[in-house]
């Protein structure tokens, strides 16, 4: 257990930091879901709305350091592609 004030707070700190990071990880894998739903059904319409909802989300998730930039970067332009070349 920790002995000094500092450190108390710093578990304080880390537990707070810990529950939002697992709320905005939990969101994004929500997000990315439902584009992959999307683009499984075939819906173009459907599947543009879903990235253009979550890229916020994804990006932001990468901005806070949840996840890496670059498999945010990946992530994203590998379903934007996948979107692109549905059938309208």
């Amino acid at each position: 257990m920790a002995n000094t004030a500092s450190a108390r707070k710093r578990i304080r700190q880390t537990a707070k930091r810990t529950e939002r990071n697992v709320a905005r990880r939990t969101r994004l894998r929500h997000a990315i879901k439902s584009v992959e739903t999307a683009i499984a059904t075939g819906d173009k319409v459907a599947a543009q709305a879903a990235i253009k909802a979550a890229q916020p989300l994804m990006q932001r998730a990468a901005n806070k350091g949840v996840i890496h930039q670059n498999t945010i970067s990946r992530k994203i332009s590998r379903m934007s592609g996948r979107i692109k070349s549905l059938a309208a």
